[in-house]
């Protein structure tokens, strides 16, 4: 067939060059006739145009239909050839690198109606094609859908013609149609019918059947348990309790979008239980779904509800490969009065520096007085097992300088409490513990380098887990329920050991942490927040000395001020503003303390000031009690707490970051997120 083709499309170039030749031959006759009469010369010409004009526009505009014709005609004289062409069972067409379609078989046009198939192009047919492809293309394979049904279609080059450019449109392609329908259909049942393996924890438990009559757990108890297996049975699952506060549960792939929909109504039902608690039950669920054995999807149910746990609980995470969904979070965390985590913790500590010879203390960049003061407490641990201990600071900001400066003086001379992270690099050995605080993430460390040299790491840290926290931890203390990493590292100090003596200075600056993240004992104090403030009052910590060490200088306290004049109320409760960096050496203080200052007027329960530093808006968001900032910063990159957590944003202006911001809260205010 290639062979016959070949001659045809042969043909179809000599008819091109008779007509050539044709139209060469009219014209010398022309001018000679026109060098005779001129009268005569423009009467011809006028019949020849007359003549060439239609012949011109049949090569040109109907040069596809005559190819087909011809195709359609060859085919015809071919009977058998033909004959099983069109009782092909599937659909079979002949197209060109244009996409024009030249013939189709009976099984083609019964997809496509016949009229619909000559007379469109194959592109229009099947958007899913790209003609960029059809160029020097052999064979190809796409996957398309028509109307309701899916098809592969397979691409197959017939015929180039030996002495035709490659400009030229002389290629033929087979192409042929495979129906995919049935198998798609199946696979995606299959995808849905999947089984997914969930963790459900109680949150706090211990807490409330610590505050609720013994004749009322029981009623609680019941109300949970047939609340939980209410709301999965609905989505077509199984619930088993394991535990007194733990449920497994395992329910099909195609129902956790229905559940994501309606974002896990079962966490607000959970938290609704009022049988004479105080506080609120909240719950933490994890899924593990995706491809892989049901012992992948169980472990990966267990790290997300790990997750969930250490993103502060009353949430759902969902696990898929390497992916973790997040919904839910909305509620405010409430401090744990139990130690006995805390206690272990400790244990651990001081096991492991008994294994290492050198410390490595590392916070986030820019480090605020709380990231400090975690660092002094665990330099102190270390120092009190009779460890090299160091601290790693590259940039000294301005509200964390008078705590360092005193911390160098009371150190003494030839003593290098703080190091740069050039310095801790050389130091790193097989021997050396690094212990990050006030952070879990590690491109936020002062020198995430580190992290890549050591084998052994421990991560203290109050703030919520996110995608990319530190996962190779020997040792992970993360308390989203502490009010900030100074008070999680005062209980480990008390459980370490009697014969640690602190420093009046050292004091000072872990007061001063838990005093900054809490907003002077306002947001997120609990019962061991006082506790820890109590043993740092008497370890020497004095308040007059401390509230010195959060004074300002007057070009602060001007951008502050300024900050706060400029505040917008948008969706009549969030706190918007910019604060301005020109003059300040540490411009990202200033506009957390605005954030801070805005949450005193009447209706604002969140605030968030964008301050433009370094080629990078820095967002710092605070909120009282009812509104998650944490979960919003996650949406714009960042991450935090509850009531304090921030953000970066690079490439854009200020304004536009603004805006962002304000389609994120929108955005998050109609899926009913915040």
């Amino acid at each position: 067939m290639k062979i016959k083709i070949n001659k045809m499309v042969k043909s179809l170039k000599g008819v091109r060059l008779l007509m050539l030749l044709l139209i060469l031959f009219f014209l010398l006759m022309n001018i000679s006739i026109w060098a005779v009469s001129i009268r005569a010369g423009v009467i011809l010409l006028l019949f020849i145009l007359i003549m060439l004009a239609p012949l011109l526009w049949c090569y040109i505009y109907r040069r596809g239909d005559l190819r087909r014709m011809l195709i359609t005609d060859h085919l015809d004289q071919s009977q058998v050839q033909y004959q099983l062409m069109q009782e092909l069972p599937f659909p079979y067409a002949l197209v060109d690198e244009k996409g024009r379609i030249f013939w189709v078989n009976h099984a083609f046009s019964l997809i496509c109606p016949m009229e619909m198939a000559r007379f469109r192009n194959v592109y229009s047919l099947f958007p899913e094609l790209k003609k960029a492809d059809m160029n020097n293309m052999t064979e190809k394979e796409y996957h398309v859908t028509y109307g309701e049904q899916y098809f592969k279609l397979s691409f197959y080059r017939i015929v180039t013609p030996e002495g035709m450019e490659e400009s030229e449109d002389s290629s033929l392609f087979a192409m042929c149609m495979t129906d995919e329908t049935d198998i798609i259909r199946m696979d995606q049942e299959i995808k849905e019918q999947r089984m997914v393996v969930g963790m459900a924890y109680l949150d706090n438990y211990e807490e409330i059947v610590g505050q609720v009559e013994e004749v009322r757990i029981a009623l609680i108890i019941a109300h949970i348990d047939r609340k939980v297996t209410k709301y999965f049975s609905q989505m077509g699952g199984i619930v088993k309790k394991i535990e007194r506060d733990k449920y497994f549960l395992v329910l099909p792939q195609k129902n956790v979008e229905n559940m994501k929909e309606d974002r896990f109504y079962i966490l607000d039902e959970i938290r609704d239980i009022k049988i004479g608690n105080d506080q609120h039950i909240t719950m933490s669920i994890g899924l593990g779904m995706g491809e892989g054995s049901y012992e992948t999807r169980y472990e990966f149910s267990r790290t997300a509800v790990e997750m969930a746990l250490g993103r502060g609980g009353d949430q759902v995470a969902i696990k898929s490969g390497d992916d973790i969904e997040y919904i839910g979070g909305s509620a405010q965390t409430v401090s744990r009065t139990t130690r006995v985590k805390a206690r272990v913790k400790a244990h651990a500590l001081k096991e492991l520096l008994m294994n290492n010879d050198n410390v490595l203390i590392m916070a986030h960049k820019m480090p605020d007085l709380d990231a400090i003061g975690a660092s002094v407490g665990v330099y102190r641990i270390a120092m009190s097992q009779g460890k090299r201990v160091h601290i790693v600071l590259n940039e000294i900001s301005t509200s964390v300088r008078p705590v360092v400066e005193r911390l160098n003086a009371a150190a003494g001379a030839g003593v290098n409490m703080f190091i740069s992270g050039e310095a801790a690099e050389e130091m790193m050995s097989d021997n050396t513990l690094l212990i990050i605080v006030d952070t879990n993430r590690g491109s936020y460390t002062e020198c995430p380098e580190l992290l890549e040299m050591s084998s052994s790491v421990v991560v203290i840290d109050h703030h919520r887990r996110s995608n990319d926290s530190i996962t190779h931890a020997v040792l992970d203390y993360v308390e989203p329920y502490a009010s900030s990493a100074c008070e999680m590292v005062v209980e480990i100090l008390q459980y370490i050991g009697d014969n640690i003596k602190m420093k009046v200075d050292e004091a000072d600056a872990m007061y001063a942490g838990i005093v900054m993240d809490t907003n002077n004992f306002i947001n997120k104090t609990g019962v061991r927040t006082f506790e820890a403030a109590a043993f740092l009052r008497r370890g020497g910590a004095d308040t007059v000395r401390v509230r010195k060490l959060f004074r300002d200088n007057m070009e602060e306290y001007k951008a502050r001020a300024e900050a706060v004049s400029r505040a917008e109320i948008y969706l009549d409760k969030f706190a918007l503003s910019t604060c301005p960096s020109e003059g300040l050496e540490s411009p990202t203080i200033a506009g957390a303390q605005a954030a801070n200052e805005l949450l005193d007027i009447k209706g604002v329960e969140a605030s968030i000031v964008l301050t433009a530093y370094n080629n990078k808006i820095y967002l710092s968001a605070r909120s009282i009690d009812s509104v998650n900032v944490q979960i919003i910063m996650e949406r714009l990159g960042g991450g935090g707490h509850g009531t304090m957590a921030g953000a970066q944003m690079t490439g854009c202006t200020v304004e536009e970051a603004m805006e962002y911001v304000k389609v994120t809260l929108h955005d998050m205010t109609e899926e009913g997120a915040i």
